[in-house]
C-alpha cells in the first residue's frame, strides 16, 4: 500500500503527518517502523518524539518497543527545534539552482554529507550552514537524502518547513527521481532489474550487503556503453537503501570500478599501460548522480536538473574508449 503523509498545519515550529503502517513492516517495533518510514530522521530523534508523547497510533500514546500492525494509523506531531549544532563554515558550493524553498548542490568528490563520529566539520551540511543560516532549524539543516563521500552529483536540499515537508513526503512516495552514472567491471549484456534486500554486513558493521534481514531495494540499470572487461550504465533507484548501487552491482558480480570497500582492483589482461596506470589511481566509486526530477514543493512545477560528469570518470571513459 501507498504511504501516505497529509500535511495538516505548518506552523513555524512543528511538523505534521499522517501516515499508516504498511504490510511489510507489520509486527516491527514503533520505533523500527518509524525509522523505516521515516529515515531522514534519525533513530535517536523518533525515539525522542515517541518518549514525549508526540506520536500517536490509533490515537494512543505508546512506547518505542510496542509492535505496530498493518492498516494503523500513525499521527505525529513534532516539535521542532534548531536541530544541528553543527558550526557553519565557509566552503564553496557548486550550487546548480537555489529559490526561495529549495537548493540543489552538485557535490564534489570527497566531501561528507552530514557529521559524523569520525568528522565533525568540514561537510556539506557546515557549508550550508554558512550558506544559509536558518537552514539550523531544519533537520538535518533541509538536507532530504544523501550521496557517499566519494560519489559525486546532485542533492536536494529545503530551505524552509513546509518544503522541507512536502519534499520528505515526495522522496518516501518514490516521486523524487534520482539517475546515477557509473563505470563497472565487467561485460553487462543488457540492462535489468536488481530486487534484493539490504542491511548491515552481519560481521563488517560499517559496510551493507544484501540479506534477507534486509530493507527492500529496488535498482534498475541499462547499458549506455560497451567496453572489453568493463561497462558503462546508468540506473534509477526504486529505493534508497545505504550505499544501494554499489551493494546491488557488487551482488551481481559487477561492482564499480574504484569502489574500495565492495570491490577489488582488478586489471584485465592485455590492458594498456595508459589504462593500468588509471585504474591503480583511481581511488574512489566511478558512481554520478547525474540527473534529479522532482515537483517543487511550491509552485508544482516540474523541475530536472544535470550535473555533468566529473573530469576523472570522463577520462576514464576516454581511456576505456581507446582501449
Amino acid at each position: 500500500m501507498p504511504i501516505e503523509k497529509i500535511i495538516l498545519h505548518m506552523p513555524h515550529n512543528k511538523i505534521i503527518f499522517n501516515t499508516a503502517i504498511p504490510a511489510s513492516l507489520a509486527g516491527k517495533r514503533l520505533d523500527q517502523a518509524l525509522s523505516a518510514l521515516f529515515p531522514e530522521y534519525s533513530r535517536a530523534k523518533l525515539q525522542e518524539w515517541i518518549k514525549a508523547g508526540y506520536v500517536k497510533v490509533e490515537n494512543k500514546i505508546l512506547i518505542s518497543r510496542n509492535k505496530v500492525f498493518a492498516g494503523q494509523k500513525i499521527e505525529i506531531i513534532a516539535e521542532i527545534t534548531i536541530q544541528e549544532t553543527a558550526e557553519p563554515q565557509q566552503i564553496a558550493l557548486n550550487i546548480i539552482y537555489e529559490d526561495n524553498d529549495i537548493i540543489v548542490v552538485n557535490k564534489p568528490v570527497g566531501l561528507i554529507v552530514h557529521p559524523g563520529a569520525g568528522q565533525k566539520a568540514n561537510t556539506l551540511l557546515n557549508a550550508l550552514l554558512y550558506h544559509a543560516p536558518e537552514l539550523a532549524k531544519l533537520p538535518r539543516a533541509g538536507i532530504i537524502h544523501r550521496i557517499d563521500k566519494d560519489t559525486s552529483g546532485l542533492l536536494i536540499i529545503a530551505k524552509n518547513l513546509e518544503a522541507h515537508t512536502k519534499l520528505v513526503a515526495a522522496m518516501q512516495e518514490r516521486k523524487i527521481k534520482r539517475e546515477y552514472e557509473a563505470v563497472v567491471y565487467g561485460e553487462i549484456a543488457a540492462g535489468s532489474t536488481i530486487d534484493a534486500p539490504i542491511g548491515r554486513h552481519r560481521i563488517k558493521r560499517t559496510a551493507m550487503a544484501v540479506t534477507d534481514a534486509g530493507k527492500p531495494a529496488i535498482t534498475h540499470f541499462r547499458i549506455l556503453e560497451h567496453f572489453r572487461d568493463f561497462t558503462y550504465i546508468k540506473l534509477n533507484l526504486e529505493t534508497g537503501r545505504t550505499h544501494q548501487i554499489r551493494v546491488h552491482m557488487a551482488h551481481i558480480h559487477h561492482p564499480i570500478v574504484g569502489d574500495q570497500t565492495y570491490s577489488k582492483l582488478k586489471i584485465p589482461k592485455n590492458s594498456s599501460e595508459e589504462l593500468q596506470n588509471y585504474l591503480h589511481h583511481f581511488k574512489r566509486q566511478a558512481l554520478h548522480a547525474k540527473k534529479l526530477t522532482l515537483v517543487h514543493p511550491k509552485n508544482n512545477k516540474i523541475l530536472e536538473f544535470e550535473a555533468p560528469l566529473p573530469s576523472d570518470m570522463v577520462e576514464l571513459l576516454s581511456i576505456l574508449r581507446k582501449s
